[in-house]
């Protein structure tokens, strides 16, 4: 599918191309087809990339992938949008961070709606029990959420992770000063099931292998 076919089939949803291990010929080329937002997994790739493509003034990057707190350091101001802050302490550290830095960082908070052993996140509990501490924490700013559900071979069986992910976004609204945290998006939605995520309230996609076909193995 051509990209532009894509961002009207998704809209009003945002394409955020998972670009990770792709070489920087693959994001150039998307690039000059019009698409503005990448996604990185890895720190120091994302690093090199955003030093590499300096020249593609108006290229947005975004964080997505897991973050370790000592890495804080290096990431604070240097992404529009970090999708992975998945513990109470990731949040801590990187408001320090960003406080030496002097910068505002927009985050989302990551939430394993299906509390995978095997995935970071906040549980809807601990979310709520530590929201208070999140949103007073200086130099960050929460734009919303993003979770990853299971893998499934259907995607309407993810359909209630996004339904979930949705209503706690709006119960958190009501317990949020949104002049601070605007608690607007929603990160869900991979090249499998982006269909079911923008019927459920996605606002930014996270598509891969549909923009890029298969990743390259991680050597």
């Amino acid at each position: 599918m051509d990209l532009k076919t894509l961002h009207q089939q998704t809209a009003p949803a945002r394409i955020l191309a998972v670009s990770k291990l792709q070489p920087e010929e693959k994001i150039r080329a998307l690039y000059s087809e019009g698409q503005r937002m990448f996604g990185e997994n890895y720190v120091q790739e994302a690093l090199d990339k955003i030093e590499h493509l300096q020249d593609l003034s108006d290229i947005q990057w975004h964080l997505i992938g897991h973050l370790q707190k000592n890495k804080a350091k290096y990431v604070a101001g240097k992404f529009a949008l970090i999708h992975s802050v998945d513990s109470l302490e990731l949040a801590q550290v990187l408001s320090r961070q960003c406080e030496n830095k002097n910068v505002q960082q927009s985050i989302l908070i990551q939430v394993n709606a299906a509390q995978e052993e095997t995935k970071g996140g906040f549980d809807k509990d601990s979310l709520k029990q530590h929201w208070n501490e999140l949103t007073h924490l200086p130099c960050l700013k929460i734009n919303g959420f993003m979770t990853m559900p299971p893998l499934t071979e259907n995607p309407e069986e993810v359909r209630p992770y996004f339904q979930e992910l949705r209503k706690l976004k709006e119960e958190l609204k009501s317990q949020t000063d949104l002049n601070l945290h605007p608690l607007n998006e929603l990160s869900m939605g991979t090249s499998h099931d982006y269909g079911v995520a923008v019927e459920e309230g996605a606002t930014i996609l996270r598509l891969g292998t549909i923009l890029f076909g298969e990743r390259p193995i991680k050597r």
